[in-house]
């Protein structure tokens, strides 16, 4: 692609408050098609949109996933979470993914338990379909109603929303600008704490029930095993 040279992209991604402006701005240039392409990610990149929504995908826990625009970008911090899952979830076992969004952890524990059922739960249809196209059979459904089954798990996972209310102000701006308010909002909704309910769930005291999935069926959520209290959240 004849353009811009790598040492103007990142003069660009520089100017703009980048900290990894190099290694970003490989990304583009090795991926865009053409010139304005490039020079259309850039700009989206100087207005402080996530490279992931840019560039389409995420590298999470050595895996690639797909990510779309406007659905809430699983950070590193959460790939320890995952592989603690993978470790605690036994063969055959089934396990709920709750606050799934793109759906990288039910993926890699997908990947890490080829025999296990792990279904992905999030409120969000955009969300949900992401998840989908990363290979996880999602359910929509507020974690606050009931969402189908008997409760029982073998593992339950999430990042729930957990940013306080009053403290969000004092998130960057760039994520304020653009990052959706109900993964971060902790008391986004009429449903209230998210991480409480999420532990209830893990705990045993809320089901599933009715949830909606992609062919407009619940898959078969029934449980074998409570959910340990000490189950990874």
């Amino acid at each position: 692609m004849t353009g811009p040279g790598i040492a103007t992209v990142v003069a660009r991604l520089r100017a703009a408050g980048c900290v990894d402006a190099e290694q970003e701005a490989a990304a583009y240039v090795g991926a865009a098609p053409d010139p304005a392409t490039l020079d259309g990610w850039l700009t989206r990149r100087e207005d402080g949109e996530p490279v992931a929504w840019i560039l389409g995908t995420v590298t999470f826990a050595d895996e690639v996933l797909r990510i779309d625009p406007g659905v809430y970008v699983p950070r590193r911090q959460s790939e320890d979470l995952a592989r603690r899952a993978a470790a605690q979830l036994p063969h055959g076992g089934r396990a709920l993914d709750l606050c799934t969004g793109a759906g990288a952890i039910a993926a890699h524990l997908q990947r890490a338990r080829p025999t296990a059922r792990v279904v992905g739960v999030d409120r969000d249809e955009a969300a949900a379909r992401c998840a989908r196209r990363n290979g996880v059979a999602t359910v929509v459904g507020d974690l606050a109603a009931p969402v189908g089954g008997d409760g029982t798990w073998d593992l339950v996972t999430a990042v729930a929303p957990y940013v306080p209310s009053g403290e969000l102000r004092l998130l960057p701006a760039d994520v304020q600008r653009h990052e959706p308010r109900t993964a971060l909002d902790g008391a986004t909704g009429e449903g209230g704490d998210e991480v409480g309910v999420a532990q209830e769930v893990a705990h045993g005291r809320v089901g599933l029930d009715e949830a909606e999935t992609q062919d407009g069926h619940a898959p078969s959520l029934e449980g074998r095993q409570p959910c340990p209290p000490g189950a990874p959240l």
